[in-house]
C-alpha cells in the first residue's frame, strides 16, 4: 500500500479503516469527508492509494482523475477479501432479506457452537473482523460496498434482487451490476447461491464460473418456526444452503432455525394489548423500506389488520403493492403518512381497493387511527413500503416510535 492514503469518508467505516491502517504502521494518511465542505475532494490527487467508505460514489471526476494520475482506489471489503482468506467467507447481497439472512446464517453456527464473525453491512465494519481470526466470516454486503470490488467471497448469496438506490445508481442496471461483483469473480470450486425466482438474481448469477446453487423456498411448514411470513422460508432455502456449501449438516440447520426469532423491526411481533376492549397483535415491520417487503408481510396475515404505509420519496412503483392489497380480504384499514401518502393513496384507489383509507400528518395519528379501526382479535401492521425521512432519522427510530406507541396503551 502506497503513501499518502486517503480515506473517502469518515463516518463509522472510515473510522476502522483510520484504525486499521495505523495498526499497519501507516504514516501519511488523509482525510477526505464531505462534511468538509462541498469541494471536499480537491486534493484527493494528492494520494497514491484511496480507500473508499461504501457511501461514496466511485464515479466522481476527482476520484475518476486521481485514477488518472496513478492512484489505487480500493475498499474496505477488497482490503479485507485480500487478507483474510476468501475460502471462509460467506458474502450475502440482494434488494431484500439480506440482514435477515446473515442473522440465520450466524444463528446457525451459533447453536452448532462453530466460531465465526458477522459483519460488513451488518453491525461490524469489515476491517475491524481481521483481529477475531474466527474460522467462518458472514458479510451482508450492499451495492455500495460491491461496486468497485474486484475479488469474490468461496460462497456468494444472491437474494431477491429487484432495484434499489436509485438516487445513487443511474440506473437498475447498474445497481444490479454493482451486486454482480458478489459472485463475478468467483472461481469454479466456489458456489453461487441465488433466489431462482428473482430474475434479478438469475441475471447476476449467469455471471459467476462457480458451482450454481439455486433456490426458491424449502418446503417446509411455517407454523414449525417463530418467524412469520412465506417469504422467511426463502431466506431459510438460501441460508441452509449456504451453511451446507462451508460444510454444515442441514438438518441439524433446519432444527436450529426453529428457535431463530428474527431481527428488530422485520415483521417483529411485538405485543398483545387490550383496547377498548379489543384484543390486538401488534407487528413492527418498520424495516420495510420497498414495496416488496410491505407486499409480504401483508401476505404473512393470518388475522384482520390494518396496515401503516409511506414515507419518504424514491420514486419506488407502488402498482404491484395496491394490487395485492386490494386483494387481501383481511385488509380493513390504510393509514397514510409522509411524503408519498397521496401517491399510495391514488394507486390504491385505482387498483379499486376497497379497505377504508385516510392520509395522516404522522405516526402517532395513524397509530390511534388504526386502533380505532381494527376490530377485535385483529392486528396492527407498521409495513411502510418507504424510507422514513422527513418524518425520522431512519426506520430504527421509527419503528422504536411505534413501540413506544404501543407502550403507552394500558
Amino acid at each position: 500500500m502506497h503513501e499518502p492514503v486517503g480515506i473517502l469518508g469518515f463516518g463509522v467505516e472510515g473510522k476502522s479503516t483510520l484504525k486499521f491502517l495505523k495498526n499497519k504502521g501507516i504514516k501519511e494518511i488523509l482525510i477526505f469527508d464531505k462534511s468538509d465542505g462541498e469541494n471536499y475532494l480537491n486534493n484527493l490527487s494528492a494520494c497514491k492509494t484511496i480507500i473508499r467508505s461504501a457511501g461514496v460514489y466511485p464515479l466522481q471526476k476527482e476520484i475518476l482523475d486521481a485514477q488518472a494520475k496513478g492512484a489505487e482506489l480500493t475498499s474496505q471489503i477488497e482490503l479485507f477479501f485480500e487478507l483474510y482468506p476468501p475460502a471462509q467467507i460467506i458474502g450475502v447481497t440482494g434488494t431484500l432479506g439480506k440482514g435477515t439472512c446473515v442473522s440465520m446464517i450466524a444463528h446457525c453456527l451459533k447453536a452448532l457452537n462453530i466460531k465465526h464473525s458477522v459483519g460488513g453491512n451488518f453491525g461490524v465494519p469489515a476491517l475491524d473482523l481481521l483481529q477475531e481470526q474466527n474460522p467462518i466470516v458472514v458479510l451482508e454486503l450492499s451495492s455500495f460496498q460491491l461496486m468497485t470490488l474486484g475479488i469474490s467471497p468461496h460462497i456468494g448469496v444472491v437474494l431477491q434482487t429487484t432495484s434499489e438506490h436509485l438516487d445513487w445508481h443511474t440506473s437498475v442496471e447498474q445497481y444490479r451490476d454493482a451486486k454482480a461483483n458478489l459472485v463475478r469473480w468467483q472461481k469454479r470450486n466456489d458456489f453461487c447461491i441465488y433466489n431462482a425466482a428473482s430474475e434479478g438474481a438469475v441475471q447476476i448469477a449467469t455471471q459467476s464460473g462457480a458451482i450454481k446453487k439455486p433456490f426458491k423456498t424449502l418446503p417446509l411448514s411455517m407454523d414449525d418456526f417463530k418467524v412469520k411470513g412465506e417469504h422467511q422460508l426463502q431466506n431459510m432455502a438460501a441460508a441452509t444452503l449456504a451453511l451446507e456449501c462451508a460444510g454444515m449438516d442441514v438438518s441439524l440447520c433446519i432444527d436450529a432455525l426453529k428457535s431463530y426469532e428474527g431481527l428488530p423491526f422485520r415483521l417483529q411481533n411485538v405485543g398483545t394489548k387490550t383496547f377498548k376492549n379489543k384484543t390486538l397483535a401488534f407487528y413492527n415491520d418498520s424495516y420495510s423500506t420497498r414495496p416488496e417487503a410491505a407486499i409480504a408481510a401483508a401476505k404473512a396475515m393470518d388475522k384482520p389488520f390494518t396496515i401503516i404505509l409511506g414515507g419518504s420519496e424514491k420514486n419506488a412503483d407502488f402498482t404491484e403493492l395496491s394490487q395485492t392489497l386490494a386483494k387481501n380480504n383481511l385488509l380493513k384499514g390504510v393509514a397514510l403518512i409522509g411524503f408519498t401518502a397521496e401517491r399510495m393513496l391514488k394507486s390504491l384507489q385505482s387498483e379499486n381497493c376497497k379497505a377504508n383509507m385516510q392520509i395522516f400528518e404522522n405516526l402517532q395519528l395513524a397509530f390511534n387511527w388504526c386502533l380505532e379501526n381494527t376490530e377485535n382479535n385483529g392486528a396492527v401492521l407498521l409495513s411502510p413500503a418507504c424510507a422514513s425521512f422527513g418524518l425520522f432519522a431512519n426506520y430504527k427510530e421509527r419503528g422504536e416510535k411505534f413501540n413506544e406507541l404501543l407502550d403507552s396503551l394500558h
